[in-house]
């Protein structure tokens, strides 16, 4: 889907292409892709690196076009991987300024509204760049939040579980935060490339915004790094806490077999030697069934000193 978007205290949506418009570009169809490269000239290369969903943070040039690609954080419908992290393409090349994504992810379209309650002011194409990256490092940090919730509901689940499952969902959570960690840290770098660019360049940027990127990528970074250590410990602690809690059940059902199994064989050694058989008018029948309860009860008594039962 294409979509033109015009600054004017915000972006909005209009109909066709003009100068300086932005060219918003989500999961586009083979079809949109060829009207990307014949309609705007875009490199045609660029565009299968953005359709790349491993491809890595960095900068390159081609035919006159700039193209940057970040790596941006999404929330699939997937549930073996609910977070992940996707390749986000800005192209620039004189005032064309396109952003090709090939997912639906929410950042873009929060951070078109962001524009429009904030009066968004137009910008320039270095600044739109730093201000998507800000809106990137924002998003990384929600979502991490979200995690940081998931995590507290899987650890409760876990204190009375002997199930792999809670467990299973931490390592998938574990697997998301190397995918985060990885891809701001592809951001930073990227970033540092890019403000040597353009000072190698001369170009014009917010030295303020550029700083702000960076305060939050560092703390995105920062929160993801705490919540990988924490989980990591977690899963080991919980690992033994399951292997505990399968020792404790384990312990029980040997109690029982133990209590069960010496009245069963006193009872059958007596009921294959009484003089008369094991019918209730033998009085031997009463003495032994008196002495098996007697002794399951001593071997109860001893388990539970024994903290055992």
């Amino acid at each position: 889907m294409i979509k033109y978007l015009v600054c004017t205290k915000g972006f909005y949506e209009v109909e066709k292409y003009s100068s300086k418009a932005w060219v918003c570009v989500m999961t586009p169809t083979p079809e949109e892709q060829i009207f990307l490269t014949e309609e705007f000239g875009v490199p045609e290369p660029f565009l299968k690196d953005i359709e790349d969903n491993e491809e890595r943070p960095r900068v390159e040039y081609e035919d006159g076009w700039r193209m940057i690609i970040i790596r941006v954080p999404f929330k699939s419908l997937e549930q073996e991987n609910l977070y992940t992290t996707v390749p986000l393409g800005i192209l620039t090349s004189g005032e064309k300024f396109i952003t090709v994504c090939h997912s639906e992810v929410e950042m873009v379209e929060d951070f078109i509204k962001y524009t429009r309650r904030k009066n968004f002011e137009e910008k320039n194409a270095a600044d739109l760049t730093l201000h998507l990256q800000l809106s990137a490092a924002v998003w990384f940090l929600k979502y991490l939040k979200m995690i940081n919730y998931e995590i507290k509901d899987a650890e409760e689940q876990l204190q009375t579980s002997v199930r792999n499952e809670e467990l299973l969902e931490l390592m998938r959570l574990e697997k998301t935060l190397v995918y985060f960690i990885t891809s701001i840290r592809g951001n930073e770098i990227l970033l540092q490339k890019f403000q040597s660019i353009l000072k190698l360049r001369r170009a014009k940027y917010d030295d303020d915004l550029f700083e702000d990127v960076e305060i939050e990528m560092q703390q995105a970074r920062t929160v993801a790094n705490v919540y990988s250590e924490v989980l990591a410990g977690m899963m080991d602690a919980f690992a033994a806490i399951i292997n505990n809690n399968l020792n404790v059940v384990m312990k029980r059902l040997t109690s029982i077999s133990i209590i069960l199994m010496l009245p069963t064989l006193i009872a059958s050694y007596y009921g294959m030697n009484l003089e008369e058989g094991t019918t209730i008018y033998n009085p031997s029948f009463y003495i032994v069934i008196v002495a098996t309860l007697l002794l399951a009860s001593l071997i109860v008594m001893f388990f539970r000193k024994k903290r055992w039962l």
